[in-house]
């Protein structure tokens, strides 16, 4: 059976890792506290002046930790807003040029489909990289590593604030107390993890869209499975970031996306 190259692996779940693994990252690479389990610089330039701030927002807000959590998860948000356009843009570019040379791509694919020694594998991908330098393309640039890398630090450090900021637990915020796990807020974010994915496939092709469908399935059930079990200014955090995404989404398809 023929093998798939290492760069068409990560340019068809290069972003699917990438998402994952900053999913696993927030549920678990912490310490008793919260805070990551590793390194006080960390805590020092990232955790400590996000719980600073939280408390210092509530403070103006009569100490409503729920308002300060939403004003900060959206200015953080917009900060970030930038790298992501510019990624999601990119994005756009990428499956254009890839309409262009699929034809040349099956070829190559079809004429190396019955070849398993390792010399056909070889020429194959050499001949699939040619097609790529040739259209001006990247095959590792669909995993969009860089901007996840500039917004990992801020997006952490807030989220360990959060678990580490022991004021915010005392306080109620709507509905619910924000130190208390609450299952209709855990099923909201969920919800909208859900959403954001299905208006992320909007105008996507068909293909394309099959590669992609198991995030769209894994991390509301993430979301969920550790909201259940923790204090409901998680989720918050999270519906509240989740509904930021879908908006700069839509923006980033009505500026990028070519209509079909």
């Amino acid at each position: 059976m023929q093998r798939t190259s290492v760069f068409t692996f990560f340019k068809k779940y290069g972003i699917i890792l990438s998402s994952l693994t900053l999913v696993l990252l927030l549920a678990g690479c912490q310490g008793e506290n919260g805070a990551p389990s590793d390194g006080s610089w960390f805590n020092h330039y990232f955790v400590d002046p996000f719980s600073y701030l939280i408390k210092l927002i509530a403070s103006y807000m009569h100490d409503d930790y729920g308002i300060s959590i939403i004003f900060i998860t959206l200015a953080v948000r917009l900060v970030l807003m930038p790298f992501m356009l510019i990624q999601q843009k990119k994005g756009y570019e990428t499956q254009e040029k890839m309409k262009l040379f699929k034809p040349e791509l099956d070829a190559v694919q079809a004429k190396y489909k019955n070849k398993t020694d390792a010399e056909s594998r070889q020429k194959q991908q050499q001949e699939m990289m040619q097609l790529y330098r040739k259209h001006g393309m990247n095959p590792f640039s669909a995993m969009g590593c860089l901007p996840l890398l500039i917004q990992m630090p801020f997006l952490f450090g807030f989220y360990s604030a959060i678990r580490s900021t022991p004021e915010i637990a005392t306080h109620d915020f709507l509905w619910f107390n924000l130190g208390t796990a609450d299952i209709s807020l855990t099923i909201i974010a969920m919800a909208i993890y859900w959403l954001q994915y299905r208006v992320s496939q909007i105008g996507v092709d068909p293909a394309r869209r099959q590669q992609t469908r198991l995030i769209g399935i894994i991390s509301p059930l993430m979301i969920g499975f550790i909201s259940f079990s923790s204090p409901a200014v998680l989720p918050l955090y999270w519906a509240v970031g989740g509904i930021f995404v879908i908006c700069q989404t839509l923006l980033a398809k009505k500026l990028f996306q070519k209509k079909n």
